[in-house]
């Protein structure tokens, strides 16, 4: 496809999305330009600190994503992946408050969410490659554990003393949580961005990343030339839990500082779309993230500015996410009647 049908391509799409989404804003009750408006004064304005704070797990479930998706599975299992990160975060914590230094206590945090989350989601790869379940429902089901595990937690061994409710367990110490800019931190920033830059250098610049594609695009092929596949894919779902159980730890020391039954705050699921966005290419997943962080805090302003459901930014990322892919969409070709008759024979 040559230079000039791309960029036209693009011009399109993106008028296909603005037309599609003012559609979907009018049908709401509201008006296309003002909705525009108030998105952008709600994500640009006072509440930039709160964008930039969704940025950092963002990046790290969507950058754990890309290694699954390289392997040509869907890891709905991210978010149980966040919650056991974040238990496990929070496990650690309510030990280490005035039993070691914030200075060693917090890195501790970070690791022990980090390999809550590795174990968590190297508990799907096995459901999926030795008991034969799909990735799709391996993880799904892994969701439902972890969060009853959180609110067992919650309600139950970590309740707050006097008091059992959504709103979670005791706070932190605030001698040990992430420091902090205003809302964001910039120790978890720094923590999104070198896990993007470190995929995209595993994807593009080594021999992990050649394989990995591989095995998605052909897994008994690459078993065949010697590629470890069983390794790869278990690798790929370690790897990404990894990640999601780092997203959850920052969200338990840099954002609630405590555990909520609700911690990932849906953002496993929102790097799925964002993955999807991109179609698993690493060099735009900072841009959608950015513009998806900027999108849900935005709405905050909606029911306050123009007396309109928050949640019309969620319709609003799905009809985006939607219409890009059916933009992107191949048809296949069609093989001539003889060729089709010969292959159904």
């Amino acid at each position: 496809m040559t230079s000039a049908l791309l960029i036209g391509r693009w011009l399109v799409l993106i008028g296909l999305v603005l037309a599609v989404t003012s559609v979907v804003i009018a049908a709401a009750g509201g008006d296309p330009g003002q909705v525009g408006m108030a998105l952008v004064r709600g994500s640009l304005g006072s509440q930039l600190g709160r964008v930039l704070a969704t940025v950092a797990p963002l990046l790290l479930t969507s950058s754990g994503l890309l290694l699954t998706f390289a392997t040509r599975l869907y890891n709905l299992g991210v978010e149980g992946q966040m919650m056991i990160g974040a238990i496990a975060t929070t496990g650690l914590m309510r030990w280490a408050e005035g039993q070691i230094p914030p200075a060693v206590g917090i890195p501790l945090g970070l690791v022990a969410g980090a390999l809550g989350g590795l174990g968590w989601g190297l508990l799907t790869g096995c459901l999926y490659w030795f008991a034969g379940i799909s990735e799709i429902f391996a993880g799904l089901g892994l969701n439902f554990v972890a969060t009853g595990a959180g609110i067992w937690l919650i309600f139950g061994p970590w309740q707050r003393q006097g008091i059992a409710s959504m709103s979670g367990t005791a706070p932190l110490d605030p001698a040990y949580r992430l420091p902090a800019w205003g809302d964001a931190s910039p120790v978890a920033l720094g923590l999104g961005v070198l896990a993007l830059v470190g995929v995209m250098a595993v994807m593009q610049t080594t021999l992990v990343g050649l394989r990995l594609r591989a095995v998605g695009h052909n897994p008994q092929a690459a078993f065949v030339l010697g590629i470890p596949t069983r390794g790869y894919v278990l690798g790929a779902f370690a790897g990404c839990g990894l990640l999601a159980g780092l997203a959850g730890a920052v969200q338990v020391l840099g954002v609630f500082h405590r555990l909520i039954p609700n911690i990932s705050s849906g953002l496993g699921f929102l790097g799925l779309l964002v993955v999807l966005l991109v179609r698993a290419n690493p060099w735009g997943v900072l841009p959608v993230v950015v513009f998806f962080a900027a999108l849900n805090v935005g709405s905050l302003q909606l029911p306050l500015s123009l007396n309109l459901e928050s949640s019309l930014a969620g319709v609003i990322q799905g009809v985006l996410v939607l219409v890009a892919l059916l933009g992107q969409a191949h048809p296949k070709p069609k093989l001539p009647l003889a060729d089709r008759n010969n292959l159904s024979s």
